[in-house]
């Protein structure tokens, strides 16, 4: 059985987690606290030396790192991963978009002001987050004004990676009444069979 070890608050975690529920595999979740260190103890680092989370561990004892490369093996030979090779690539450019121009300051922004609170000795970093993140919604919301779907005419693991940290946006300051588009695409994505989101507790 695969095992996965993650964060139910974290986007990158729910983003593995939402496609094992899309494809129907059995899995045995294991929850990690990152705040107390437990991606740093002996035992993790065994699994993972770069000691991040989400990680998949295969039944033959087998690891993988990294959410969208966990998407990629999991989703491969389904309908959630393009055959044709132009549209994979497709998947892949808004894969590093979300990984270099989206997360770095949604996500960034999030993890302060939900795990952390939003201390007052962060608060700069924060408000600087907001001009890049809401960059990155405007791509977005360029490209589903007239789309459906981010990478192909369907639904595949680059509208997974995307969905995961803007369905929770607003934990970051993000306004997504903003971006309608953004927000009826949203609304594709959690109308999927299976579909659940990040807890909000």
């Amino acid at each position: 059985m695969l095992t996965l070890y993650g964060d139910r608050r974290s986007g990158n975690c729910y983003k593995v987690e939402l496609l094992l529920h899309l494809l129907e595999r059995h899995h045995h979740y294991i929850e990690v606290d990152i705040l107390a260190g437990d991606t740093r103890t002996p035992e993790f680092l065994t699994r993972n030396v770069n000691g991040k989370i989400p990680l998949l561990e295969l039944h033959r004892g087998e690891t993988l790192s990294e959410s969208n490369a966990i998407l990629h093996y999991l989703a491969d030979g389904s309908d959630y991963l393009p055959e044709d090779p132009f549209l994979r690539a497709k998947v892949l450019q808004w894969q590093f978009f979300e990984q270099y121009s989206h997360e770095p300051f949604i996500a960034t922004a999030r993890f302060i002001n939900r795990y952390l609170g939003l201390p007052e000795e962060r608060r700069t970093e924060y408000e600087a987050k907001q001009e890049g993140g809401n960059r990155a919604l405007r791509v977005m919301e360029h490209h589903l004004k007239d789309h459906d779907w981010l990478a192909a005419d369907q639904f595949t693991i680059a509208d997974i990676s995307l969905y995961a940290y803007t369905h929770v946006a607003d934990e970051g300051g993000f306004a997504l009444e903003d971006y309608p588009a953004v927000r009826a695409w949203l609304g594709r994505v959690a109308a999927q069979p299976k579909h659940f989101d990040i807890p909000r507790d």
